[in-house]
């Protein structure tokens, strides 16, 4: 008897350990377990999440891929032969016109124009010499004191020395030219790319580069676009000729995006028979620096005219017998039925033509627990557009 008495004290005492535990697990499952908004609280309010309609351009635009391209790039080649002695930029560097990236052995050729300009003198002494002694034999000739040979030969001194000045001013000014050859200068204002040579090493007028220069500001972006494309655009843009209803778009590989920068443009002189395209040329400033030439952006052409629309997600529309519509919540939180228009679809939204308001709050979850005029609980979507004023603020 006293052994069953035992077995049922230690039976009672498992169930209370097991009660106590899971009394204890149920109060922790309450603490811990975090609180979800309830879909209908004792008032028998829902919980719906909206969010605002975009407003977005939708006016039509055609794409293209295009090739950035420096308008105007240089590959320095030096003129004279001789030794680097300095190279005065900083590799990849801006340059402007006018600056002066190396020089090149400047003592020789200032030792030349030196020479030059010493052989300049003597001839002019010899002409001023020569010049006197032609006119004293002219003068003696009148008076029957001096040959006709003694002239001749006196005006043909006074001649030739008058070449040879002449000569002497051509060889000083071509020595004056191989001078300035010692500075080479930037043609173009532009981003320089990699030193070819350093102090040093010697150089001569052959096909020897220095280094490259490319103008970044303005620039350029070729595309291609069909015949078909070609005669539509001249048609629509006044042959060609009036740039103001053109908007163009260049979307960069990292996304962003550069409106409207156009400022001028031209197309090639033919038609390529064998793709049945031809090349158009954009020019664009680049103030940021943002094209880089040898770059591929996508261009989108259209018109500046803009046609603006509102946009939901697909997931807001409802239809029934009477046509589509969607349900929206109004400042005392009630939902509102309101019919729409739509249009086409554009990416992953709906476009709607009518029946919608900038400010309306469309419900894009929890449409299924709601109905027109019901009282419900708001939690608000933002999109990326509304995030990004907000932080801009």
């Amino acid at each position: 008897m006293r052994v069953g008495k035992v077995k049922n004290r230690a039976v009672i005492k498992q169930l209370i350990i097991l009660f106590l535990c899971g009394a204890v697990g149920w109060f922790l499952k309450g603490r811990l377990t975090p609180q979800m908004p309830m879909m209908g609280g004792a008032a028998g309010e829902a919980y719906v999440l909206t969010q605002l309609p975009e407003s977005r351009d939708i006016s039509p635009k055609k794409s293209y891929i295009g090739h950035v391209e420096a308008i105007k790039s240089v590959n320095l080649k030096p003129q004279i032969t001789g030794y680097v002695e300095k190279v005065l930029f900083q590799e990849g560097s801006f340059v402007n016109e006018g600056d002066i990236l190396f020089i090149i052995e400047q003592k020789r050729y200032l030792a030349t124009v030196e020479l030059r300009q010493a052989e300049l003198n003597s001839a002019k002494a010899s002409l001023v010499r020569a010049e006197r002694d032609y006119k004293r034999q002219k003068s003696l000739s009148k008076q029957s004191y001096a040959s006709l040979a003694t002239l001749d030969t006196s005006e043909s001194n006074y001649l030739q020395a008058k070449a040879a000045v002449a000569q002497a001013e051509a060889n000083l000014d071509l020595a004056k030219i191989d001078l300035d050859y010692t500075e080479i200068k930037a043609p173009i204002s532009g981003f320089i790319g990699k030193a070819q040579v350093t102090e040093g090493n010697y150089v001569n007028s052959t096909l020897q580069d220095l280094a490259r220069i490319v103008q970044v500001d303005p620039i350029r972006v070729a595309f291609s676009v069909s015949d078909k494309d070609y005669l539509n655009m001249r048609q629509t843009y006044k042959n060609g000729e009036d740039l103001s209803p053109i908007k163009t778009e260049l979307v960069l590989p990292n996304g962003t995006v550069l409106v409207n920068h156009l400022k001028s443009r031209f197309t090639d002189n033919e038609i390529n028979s064998d793709t049945a395209t031809i090349a158009i040329y954009a020019e664009y400033s680049n103030d940021k620096g943002l094209l880089i030439p040898g770059n591929y952006v996508d261009i989108r052409v259209g018109k500046k005219a803009s046609q603006m629309a509102l946009l939901i997600p697909q997931a807001a529309i409802a239809q029934d017998e009477n046509g589509n519509f969607v349900m929206a919540v109004n400042n005392d939180n009630i939902v509102e039925e309101k019919r729409v228009v739509l249009g086409d679809t554009l990416e992953d939204k709906q476009i709607v033509l009518d029946g919608l308001n900038a400010d309306d709050r469309i419900i894009i979850q929890g449409l299924q627990k709601v109905k027109n005029g019901q009282k419900v609980r708001v939690g608000e979507i933002k999109s990326a557009e509304d995030i990004a004023k907000e932080e801009n603020k």
